[in-house]
């Protein structure tokens, strides 16, 4: 919007850069131009001022497709005034000389003649294309048509604008239709949703089946090597029983052959003792028999004396000390032949 001053006689307008203004003096084009500074006399003068920016434009048509359903299609369409000197002599853009504002609405009544033309395109194809269609291609193909038709119009041309882009966000139906069309998707969704649950049960049936044997080939496992060690012990216990055994024999061999060694030398010792006694007691008897009885009886007292109590005391009369006396002075024939 165009900033203008008033003083008493005269005023001062300036303009955006983005908007082209002309100004009329006495009905004759004076001055045309993007972003101007200049003064004038109401009086005489009048100014328009034509947007050079681009414009967008949101749109949201409403129609049915060729089976009867309803359609809504949703976009934006950016346009641009491509010649602003035309479009000020087709639409009016007269500004206010006190405030500068437009004195109609020459922005919307330009915004109406591109909705409908847009509308216009996309009502032709949506009457002559199934709904079906147009969900799986009506986006791309609305958006085509509606560039191309705004872009051959001629109106549009007449008037000074360019079509700079046409944008489509969407196409839907009715929430009931919609409604509808997801159906079979969604029992399509459900129905791999409950295989994949019956598959994922299966594997964890199969996963535990799997499990159990696993646990039933261990306790088999287990059962053949405590087989194995009951039977390895068993046999671990009989040959230490037989080790056993042939140590207690060999043990019994040696204290058998021992004892016989042990016999063997007490019956040789025997035989040589009672030998070396024989010949001392048939030397002795040889000896005795030579000794006279007086000897004969000392020899034997002293023996008998070792077999004999002990003797504290001993008293020996006058008469045994003389018969023995006798006696002893006596030579060994003689007693011999008293004897």
């Amino acid at each position: 919007m165009a900033e203008i001053r008033g003083f008493p006689i005269i005023r001062h307008l300036r303009s955006e850069p983005t908007m082209q203004t002309l100004y009329f003096r006495r009905g004759t084009l004076a001055r045309s131009g993007a972003g101007l500074s200049f003064w004038f006399r109401p009086l005489i003068s009048s100014v328009a001022e034509v947007p050079l920016d681009d414009r967008d434009l949101d749109f949201h048509f409403r129609g049915r497709s060729a089976d009867f359903q309803s359609v809504v299609v949703q976009g934006v369409i950016t346009f641009r005034v491509a010649s602003p000197d035309t479009l000020a002599r087709r639409i009016d853009f007269s500004v206010d000389l006190e405030s500068g504002a437009w004195l109609r609405s020459p922005i919307e009544k330009l915004q109406s003649t591109v909705t409908q033309l847009a509308h216009q395109v996309v009502w032709d194809y949506l009457s002559k294309t199934d709904l079906r269609t147009l969900l799986a291609e009506g986006v791309e193909e609305s958006r085509r048509r509606i560039s191309a038709a705004l872009e051959s119009e001629q109106q549009l041309a007449e008037i000074g604008i360019s079509i700079v882009a046409v944008r489509v966000s969407g196409l839907s139906p009715s929430a009931e239709t919609e409604k509808a069309l997801e159906m079979p998707t969604r029992e399509k969704i459900q129905e791999e949703a409950d295989q994949a649950t019956f598959q994922r049960r299966a594997e964890a049936v199969e996963n535990e089946r799997a499990i159990q044997e696993n646990e039933l080939q261990n306790q088999i496992e287990l059962a053949r090597r405590e087989e194995q060690l009951v039977v390895q012990q068993g046999a671990n216990r009989r040959r230490k029983a037989e080790e056993e055994a042939a140590a207690a024999r060999i043990t019994a061999t040696s204290e058998a052959e021992q004892t016989g060694i042990e016999a063997t030398a007490a019956a040789r010792r025997i035989e040589l003792v009672g030998g070396a006694s024989a010949a001392i007691e048939k030397e002795r008897a040889e000896l005795l028999s030579g000794l006279t009885p007086v000897a004969t009886f000392a020899l034997v007292a002293r023996d008998a004396a070792g077999f004999l109590p002990n003797v504290n005391q001993l008293v020996i009369s006058p008469d045994l000390l003389a018969t023995l006396a006798a006696r002893l002075s006596q030579p060994a024939g003689a007693d011999g032949d008293a004897g």
